[in-house]
């Protein structure tokens, strides 16, 4: 696990168009994103690495003020593992790494929304707290 790059995007690119199940990533979008996302001092963007340097997964995550939590809370909103390599711990090392990423920039608590990956969250020991709702605005 390590910080993403702004070299990693090419390599990342097929791993969140996998990601996405409600919208379909176009790839103008992504380019231009990735390198701000890279950048952003409240993002955090991890991407999973093999030895031999292949990236299997990512992390895109980032924290923000609030007034329920008297300060900071942290979000993940998107984590994706190569498909092939899932079942190996490389989400769990990924959700450690933005836990310790959440403490550090003083969050109360770390929370994200799952339609697919429920019992990886729930091993990891994150309660089911909440229905997700969301609006498409075109």
């Amino acid at each position: 696990m390590r910080p993403a790059r702004v070299d990693d995007g090419e390599h990342v690119w097929p791993l969140a168009q996998a990601f996405a199940t409600s919208f379909t990533p176009e790839k103008t979008a992504f380019d231009a994103t990735w390198p701000h996302l890279v950048e952003v001092p409240d993002a955090l963007l991890l991407v999973a690495e093999t030895a031999d340097g292949r990236i299997v997964g990512y992390l895109l995550g980032n924290s923000h003020l609030t007034f329920l939590a008297n300060g900071r809370v942290a979000w993940v909103e998107e984590l994706v593992v190569d498909e092939s390599l899932r079942q190996h711990g490389i989400g769990r090392q990924l959700m450690e790494h933005a836990e310790q990423w959440a403490r550090a920039t003083g969050a109360a608590y770390l929370a994200l929304a799952s339609r697919r990956a429920g019992p990886l969250y729930l091993a990891l020991g994150y309660d089911d707290s909440a229905v997700f709702y969301k609006k498409t605005l075109s």
